[in-house]
């Protein structure tokens, strides 16, 4: 490798890069280099170490004229680069003693990086945690994303209350990214279409936009682990485009251009926010559709071979505008015809399906296409017309309402992901089969070859060997180490599983993360927990449908229980919860604040907060996540029976070895499957039972409220002023309940739950019993890396071979 590059050899070496960096960038010594300063120059230090394997990952797969894959998603919660890089590169020692020789704390330094704003939960995650695996596992495969220029938002607690306020991610810049302008692209909204036909009877289509954008992207070196291959994440930002706006127009056409990149996931519940919405996902879409046609013809003489030499893999249906908009740059760009164009199409694009819920598949009314996509929309429109011709012929007319792409005056996504691909896929086992048989039957019925499942997985790397040393140096210590580059290795624990001393080392360690939990718990929220109490854990996106109130319920049950019977006392336990409700999603907030007017209520309570503690960690994020689920005892995964696709926080929290208390619901089940009942706690409806009850509509919330005392006694409180003086403040959640017939089957499931969580308390209790349980799901969690999904993606869907980068 270069020596200008290499100054990561020896400490020495490094030592002397970085103070000479640190003077030219900034002019000053190391001793008066502010600590950003410090933070931007080893980022950039690293990032132009990682350069030149990037550069020569790009030469291989260019001379093998290997086939790539792009990993189209509005979202990559890659969290913090920083270490992850650090290690991946194995550098990190040389960089941590040659700091301190200067005096420098590293993790002072690791502190400074903000997560990056590129998302809002799991599905985020999840493409995260792809990029990682694929590039360790050599596999050339990009993200596709937008630069937000700020997050979600960031999560504030005001007066027991959600308050959002601007996440600034990039108030230092982004140490990681390169501007890359030269491969900038015009996309065009609005205006109208003219077509003709040419001398030689072809169509030629012209569409005069009233609105263009210049995408711009920004790189991001993904680093493998231990490998030089280095893929790219690419992130593009919205910018004027110099030729298409008038001086006298220009600051509403600036304004225009800014939001396209402002948020992720805009308030879509007005006309504007909805519009904006589209304008993103057709933003980010057209723009990697460019890149992905530019790069190839710098490779190949045509597009025949296109389907060939990449795949596009569609997370979720936000990305869907690529199959009519790969066609459009077929057919309007390259001149193919409708049915060579189409073939190309089908075979480079697969789907990625994350949701069983009906109302949350993608839809967009036909007008708003129409207008910000002509062009789009007249090809959507010639798929719906051709894809129902092909129905009627195929002799099922009878479902042509159900799978129509364009239907009552919407677009429905979902249907035109499946009609232009090649695979599509469920994310657990569970979901896959609820996808075949309820939500895209008629689908499956049309095309079963299309339909597989891979179950989600994480990276190992991040979420066991960086995040939790203690425990990845006993595992080490125990079978070795070749459980880092083969996560399946991690079943070779259970020969030890029954050690009396493993158990004990095991139970030293969890005590370890909890202690490091609890003080960041003390530090933040001034809340002083007891490192011996269970810590009982659930840390998601805030949605009904994964039942926080079940767990706040419950607690309330708990409480009331102890203040009325004094001779009942429960196992110190601490419910600790951590999420982000949607901006405008009021039951969601709603419950947010009843977790915090219940835990005003419990910690303050002399006689009660020393057998309990309710602690809401705001602001949930990577880097929160990173110190959460290594120090849960109880992994908290109680979703309605058939409602969550897969959850990955639940891989996380096993693979650290905490017990998952849960639904039989998304990968919950094949977690299952793999330690068996005796090592998870069960319980509550299973997906066949919700499906009689509503088949039956034979559950009736008022039944369970007037039936049972303690569901009465704990949904009274939402209304009778227990934890709030104004009545009205829980009325939502209590609607929602009782007048909505508790849709998510919140009480239908309440005792199961209460049962379920006396049976933890008992376990916990025998240490040594507890101590294995946790070990098998430790053992058998190598399955649930994301190196087993990609491998079953690469092989199966996308057919990509690893790269050897010299």
């Amino acid at each position: 490798m270069d020596s200008k590059f290499n100054k990561f050899k020896n400490k020495k070496e490094f030592v002397e890069e970085f103070k000479r960096r640190i003077i030219e960038r900034y002019g000053r010594s190391i001793e008066e280099a502010h600590i950003t300063e410090k933070y931007m120059v080893l980022g950039e230090m690293v990032r132009d170490y990682a350069s030149v394997n990037w550069m020569d990952t790009k030469q291989v797969i260019k001379k093998q004229q290997k086939k790539e894959m792009y990993y189209f998603s509005m979202e990559f919660l890659i969290g913090r680069l920083l270490t992850n890089n650090l290690m991946n590169l194995g550098i990190y020692d040389i960089v941590k003693d040659g700091l301190a020789d200067l005096g420098i704390d590293i993790n002072a330094i690791e502190e400074m990086e903000a997560d990056a704003g590129l998302g809002n939960g799991g599905l985020g995650r999840l493409a995260a945690c792809f990029l990682d695996s694929l590039a360790s596992l050599n596999l050339a495969g990009h993200g596709n994303c937008i630069r937000y220029q700020y997050g979600l938002f960031k999560q504030k607690i005001e007066n027991n209350e959600q308050v959002e306020v601007p996440d600034v991610w990039l108030q230092y810049g982004n140490v990681w990214e390169v501007r890359k302008p030269k491969h900038a692209c015009d996309i065009k909204f609005g205006g109208h279409v003219d077509m003709w036909f040419d001398e030689n009877g072809k169509t030629v289509v012209n569409h005069i936009p009233s609105f263009v954008v210049r995408a711009v992207p920004y790189d991001v070196p993904v680093v493998g682990y231990d490998t030089r291959v280095t893929n790219t994440l690419r992130l593009w930002n919205a910018e004027i485009a110099p030729d298409f706006v008038t001086s006298d127009k220009l600051s509403k056409y600036v304004a225009e251009v800014d939001e396209i990149t402002q948020n992720v996931y805009p308030d879509d519940s007005t006309e504007h926010g909805k519009l904006l919405r589209l304008k993103q996902e057709y933003f980010f879409v057209s723009a990697g559709i460019n890149q992905i046609i530019r790069r190839h013809l710098r490779n190949y003489p045509n597009l025949d071979n296109l389907h060939e030499k990449i795949a596009i893999q569609l997370n979720d249906t936000h990305p869907v505008l690529c199959v009519p908009e790969l066609m459009r740059v077929l057919l309007d760009d390259f001149g193919y015809d409708w049915d060579h164009a189409w073939y190309i199409v089908k075979n480079t694009i697969a789907y990625t399906n994350h949701t069983v819920m009906a109302e949350a598949l993608e839809k967009w009314p036909v007008q708003y296409v129409k207008d910000l996509l002509p062009r789009v929309y007249m090809i959507i429109e010639e798929i719906d017309r051709r894809f129902r011709f092909e129905v009627l012929h195929s002799g099922h007319g009878d479902i042509i309402n159900n799978v129509a792409i364009i239907r009552d005056g919407q677009v429905y996504m979902a249907h035109l992901a499946i009609v232009g691909s090649h695979s599509v896929n469920g994310v657990a086992t569970l979901h896959t089969e609820i996808l075949k048989n309820d939500v895209l039957k008629d689908f499956y019925m049309l095309y079963p070859e299309y339909f597989n499942n891979k179950t989600n997985g994480i990276t190992h790397r991040r979420w066991l060997l960086y995040s939790n040393p203690q425990l990845t140096s006993l595992l080490k210590e125990t079978i070795g180490a070749d459980f880092i580059k083969q996560p399946q290795r991690l079943e070779d624990l259970m020969r030890h599983v029954d050690d009396p001393q493993l158990q004990q080392r095991f139970m030293e360690v969890k005590l370890e993360r909890k202690q490091i939990l609890a003080d960041y718990i003390r530090r933040t929220l001034g809340i002083e927990v007891d490192v011996h109490s269970i810590f009982d854990a659930q840390a998601k996106r805030l949605h009904a449908y994964k039942r926080q109130l079940l767990n706040i319920l419950h607690v309330i049950y708990l409480y009331l229980r102890m203040k009325e019977d004094p001779g009942f006392r429960i196992y110190p336990r601490t419910f600790i919860f951590s999420a982000k409700a949607a901006a405008s999603y009021t039951f969601a907030k709603e419950v947010i604040k009843l977790i915090h007017c219940v835990a005003d209520k419990v910690n303050n309570d002399p006689e009660i907060s020393r057998y309990m503690k309710v602690v809401f960690i705001p602001n949930y994020n990577v880097s929160i996540a990173e110190i959460l689920m290594n120090a849960a005892d109880v992994s908290e995964q109680i979703s309605t029976a058939g409602k969550e696709a897969s959850g990955t926080g639940n891989m996380k929290y096993m693979m650290n070895g905490a017990l998952t208390l849960g639904t039989m619901d998304g990968a919950n089940v094949e977690i299952v499957e793999r330690v068996g009942f005796e090592n998870a706690e069960i319980f509550g409806l299973r997906v066949e039972d919700v499906d009689h009850l509503k088949q039956e509509n034979a559950y009736n919330v008022w039944d369970y409220y007037n039936n049972h005392y303690e569901i009465k006694r704990v949904v009274d409180t939402l209304t009778d002023g227990t934890f709030s003086s104004d009545p009205n403040d829980f009325r939502v959640i209590y609607n929602e309940l009782m007048f909505k017939n508790d849709e998510f089957y919140v009480l239908a499931d309440f005792n199961a739950y209460k049962d379920a969580q006396e049976r933890v308390q008992q376990r916990y209790q025998d240490k040594a019993g507890w101590a294995r349980m946790c070990l098998v799901n430790i053992a058998k969690s190598g399955f649930f890396s994301s190196d087993r999904t990609i491998k079953q993606y690469a092989e199966e869907i996308w057919h990509i071979e690893p790269l050897e980068v010299k």
